[in-house]
C-alpha cells in the first residue's frame, strides 16, 4: 500500500487536488487554441477518455478569447499555459481559466509577476509554478553547470518565494526534466521542502513506446514514495494516449481504478493456443467496460488458475480445449473455439455482481 504525503488542498475549477484527494490525470491539447473547433473536439475526446484537468497553450490574444467558450462546453478544468507574456497570463485569468501555469523566471520583472498574482488572487484561482530543465535561469545554470536536480530545486524555491512575497499561497508545483533520474531526484528534494501539491511528469518523454516506459519508470518511483498529486504522461502523438497510460500507471500501483485490467502470460513452449491473437480479441471486446475488473488470459492449463488466482475471471487454453476460472477456481471446461465467448459471458456475470 502506498502512503502518500499529505499536501495542501488546492481547488482547480470543479476539482480538488492535494490532501487526501485522488491523484488526478491531466493532459494537454496539441491543437492551436485559436482554432476553437479543433481544440474543443480534442478536449471532448480527452474528457471521454477520463482526462480530469486539461491544459491549453496560450500563445496569443485569440487563444485567450476562446477560453470562456471552451469553459461553457466542457466539464473539466482548463489550465492556461503561459510563457513570457504577463499580459497573456492576466488575459487568460480574466477570460476564466481555472488555473494558470507560468515559470515566474520567464515572465521577467517582478512588477509583472505581481500583476499576474494580483489577478489570480482576485479570481481565486491557483498558479502552477512550472520549472523545466530547459528554462533554468542562466545564473543557476552557471552555478551548477547545468539543470541538475539541486539547480531545479533552487529555482523552484526562488520562484515560490517571489510569488509568496505578494501574499499568495494558492500554489501548485511542477519540476520536470527529460532525464528520468533528475526528475525523480528533483521532486524528491522539493517534496521535503514544501507542502504544496506537486504535479508530476517527465517532460519530452518521447513517442508512445519509449515515452511510456520512461514516464512509467519516473512517475511510478515517485508515486510509490508518496509524492505527487496530479500526473501527466507527455507523449508525442494523440494526447488521449497520455490519459490511458496515466490511468494504467495509477491502476498498476492500486491508486486508481480504470476499467478492465488484463493480465496474460508471456508465453512459453507449453502454449498450445494462439494467445496473442486471443488477448487482442479480448482487449477489443472489453474496451468499453468501465468497471474495475481483473481478467487473466493464460496460455496453458498447467499454471493458469494457479498463477492468476487473484483475477476476477480468467481462461487458460489447452490443446483443443480450455478452462474458465474465477478467483482460481475452475468454473467450466469448454472447446477451444468457444473459449472467447465463454470468457465474455463470465465477465458479464462478474460485472453484474459488481454493480
Amino acid at each position: 500500500m502506498v502512503i502518500r504525503k499529505k499536501t495542501k488542498t488546492i481547488k482547480i475549477g470543479n476539482r480538488i487536488i492535494g490532501g487526501e484527494s485522488p491523484i488526478l490525470v491531466q493532459s494537454m491539447t496539441n491543437r492551436y487554441t485559436g482554432d476553437l473547433k479543433k481544440t474543443l473536439n480534442q478536449i471532448r475526446e480527452l474528457e471521454k477518455a477520463g482526462c480530469e484537468i486539461v491544459r491549453i497553450a496560450i500563445p496569443n490574444k485569440k487563444s485567450c478569447e476562446n477560453i470562456p467558450i471552451l469553459k461553457e462546453k466542457v466539464n473539466i478544468p482548463i489550465v492556461a499555459d503561459i510563457h513570457y507574456s504577463y499580459r497573456l497570463a492576466v488575459g487568460a485569468i480574466e477570460a476564466g481559466a481555472d488555473k494558470i501555469r507560468i515559470n515566474p523566471g520567464n515572465i521577467g520583472k517582478k512588477e509583472n509577476i505581481a500583476k499576474i498574482v494580483k489577478k489570480a488572487k482576485e479570481k481565486g484561482i491557483p498558479i502552477r509554478i512550472g520549472i523545466n530543465a530547459g528554462s533554468l535561469e542562466k545564473a543557476l545554470w552557471k552555478k551548477y553547470g547545468g539543470p541538475v536536480p539541486n539547480a531545479l530545486v533552487e529555482s523552484t524555491l526562488k520562484n515560490i518565494e517571489i510569488v509568496e512575497s505578494f501574499g499568495f499561497h494558492n500554489i501548485v508545483l511542477s519540476i520536470k526534466s527529460s532525464s528520468v533520474l533528475d526528475t525523480i531526484e528533483a521532486n524528491r528534494l522539493i517534496s521535503v521542502e514544501t507542502d504544496y501539491p506537486i504535479h508530476l511528469g517527465v517532460t519530452e518523454a518521447g513517442p508512445i513506446g519509449s515515452g511510456t516506459i520512461r514516464t512509467t519508470a519516473g512517475l511510478s518511483t515517485l508515486l510509490y514514495l508518496g509524492i505527487g498529486d496530479t500526473i501527466r504522461v507527455s507523449l508525442t502523438g494523440n494526447p488521449v494516449e497520455e490519459v490511458r497510460v496515466g490511468y494504467r500507471i495509477l491502476q498498476s500501483l492500486e491508486m486508481r481504478e480504470y476499467g478492465p485490467l488484463i493480465i496474460s502470460c508471456p508465453t512459453c513452449g507449453r502454449m498450445e493456443i494462439d494467445l496473442p491473437a486471443l488477448v487482442k480479441k479480448v482487449e477489443e471486446r472489453v474496451s468499453n467496460i468501465q468497471q474495475n475488473i481483473k481478467i487473466a488470459i493464460m496460455g496453458c492449463v498447467v499454471n493458469g488458475p494457479g498463477e492468476a488466482r487473484m483475477a476476477d475471471v480468467g481462461i487458460a487454453g489447452g490443446k483443443g480445449v480450455g478452462i474458465v476460472f474465477r478467483k482460481g477456481k475452475i468454473v467450466k471446461e469448454v472447446p477451444e473455439a468457444e473459449l472467447l465467448d465463454a470468457l465474455l459471458q463470465e465477465i458479464e456475470k462478474v460485472i453484474g455482481n459488481k454493480k
